[in-house]
């Protein structure tokens, strides 16, 4: 056995808002999350044809759809079944909500908000004062989100943040109680009987496939493997696994991260196939502007651009690739017509005529903004006008709103900047009150 006394100990709450998105749509119209199939619809022009963003615990068991795999071709033509448009203002809404029924339990530096739909507390310091047992606490809050918001959550309980996932994931969510609970003293009858290695989290089919060749097929495997050649066959993410599957995790959520290679990008998937080559560089031009508006935002410059390509499926076939992907060094600059001329400048060298389905566009190699670079071709005063220019619209747009001072270019057909400054998170905003 591992020597777990100079682990770190804790009590650690990860709470998953059950079914996030469907559940607040069901009690917007005062129905019961549980017994309602109810299936959130992406918009068919973002996804592509319409994709399922959440589904109630209902619509899974009596339907078989999944989040973020089923399609609208897969729903069923059912009077029993709700088909509603997101709102994620009014998820970001109700998501505040909760997290600030946390801080009644937790100080705001021991909450981390995890996902839309997950937090972290360290209830370490606080748990005593709110019950007679961690479990009690976890039922309290239960209790507390379900009275003000009609929502269900569930808890994971662990002696740290990675247990506690587990607990989540491998227990809470298919207990009556909806709470799980993991400890060190419990590693080797919670974790090690799992041989569903893809269940675990981190863990994903091709990881499993990798770990499979090893002739590890369970977390008892993997546990009592030799880590140092885990390490020597997987790198860090071997040692990674190794720990997890001891429950041990040494890192703190209060842990600044420390970024090594800091990079500011943008993406977005394109609302159908695109193959004029006009259209394309628009909304490279688009997303170009986009990455320099936020390096001027967050002050700074970049000596690095960044292009990915991603072809359609029909692209992909005939090319054999599924797109391609560009870097170039510039000098220094955080101005739109620099970093927009490197990008068309990468996607000319490489493109040839394949249809295009999404597009990334980055920045990196980044320093602070202290100064200006100037350059011997074109007037000075002439630079310093457009760099002026450049920060004027940033601050109309950031007062105003995007959509209120855009280039003619947005508004010819292709481009797809005015229609996504209305959306959040790549999906329809909708109403924040319900």
């Amino acid at each position: 056995m591992l020597n777990y006394a100079n682990e770190p100990h804790g009590i650690f709450f990860l709470i998953d808002s059950k079914s996030f998105y469907a559940s607040v749509e069901c009690v917007a119209r005062g129905l019961d999350p549980l017994k309602t199939a109810l299936v959130v619809m992406s918009e068919q022009e973002n996804t592509n044809g319409g994709l399922v963003l959440a589904t109630s615990p209902v619509a899974k068991k009596e339907f078989g759809l999944q989040s973020n795999v089923s399609r609208q071709r897969d729903l069923p033509q059912s009077p029993d079944l709700f088909v509603v448009p997101p709102r994620m203002n009014l998820y970001i809404q109700k998501n505040l909500r909760i997290n600030s029924i946390f801080q009644r339990f937790v100080a705001p530096e021991d909450l981390w908000p995890y996902s839309i739909d997950e937090s972290i507390l360290d209830i370490t310091r606080s748990w005593r004062l709110f019950g007679k047992t961690p479990m009690a606490v976890a039922e309290r809050i239960q209790n507390v989100i379900h009275d003000e918001l009609g929502i269900y959550t569930t808890v994971g309980i662990g002696e740290n943040p990675v247990q506690a996932k587990l607990a989540l994931d491998l227990y809470a969510k298919h207990a009556d109680s909806r709470i799980g609970v993991i400890t060190y003293a419990t590693v080797p009858d919670k974790i090690w009987p799992i041989t569903d290695m893809t269940s675990v989290w981190s863990i994903a089919h091709r990881t499993a496939a990798h770990l499979a060749r090893m002739n590890i097929h369970s977390m008892w495997d993997l546990a009592h493997s030799n880590p140092y050649a885990i390490k020597q066959e997987m790198g860090l993410a071997g040692e990674q696994l190794f720990a997890l599957a001891w429950g041990v995790d040494r890192a703190h959520p209060a842990t600044p991260i420390r970024v090594h290679h800091p990079s500011i990008s943008n993406s977005q998937v394109l609302p159908r196939d695109y193959k004029m080559q006009s259209e394309i560089e628009l909304v490279i031009k688009e997303i170009g502007e986009q990455v320099a508006s936020r390096l001027r935002h967050h002050h700074y410059q970049c000596a690095q651009v960044s292009l990915g390509v991603g072809f359609s499926y029909a692209g992909a076939e005939l090319d054999g690739r599924s797109g391609f992907h560009g870097a170039l060094r510039i000098d220094v600059t955080n101005s739109n017509t620099d970093i927009v001329a490197a990008l068309i400048r990468i996607f000319r060298s490489q493109w040839a005529n394949q249809p295009v389905r999404n597009l990334y566009a980055g920045c990196g190699r980044l320093s602070p903004d202290t100064g200006q670079q100037l350059n011997l071709f074109t007037p000075i005063k002439a630079q310093i006008k457009n760099v002026n220019l450049e920060r004027t619209v940033d601050s109309i747009r950031q007062r105003f709103g995007f959509t209120k001072l855009v280039y003619a270019s947005s508004n010819v057909h292709g481009g797809t900047a005015i229609n996504r400054a209305s959306l959040v998170g790549g999906h329809n905003g909708g109403n924040a009150y319900d």
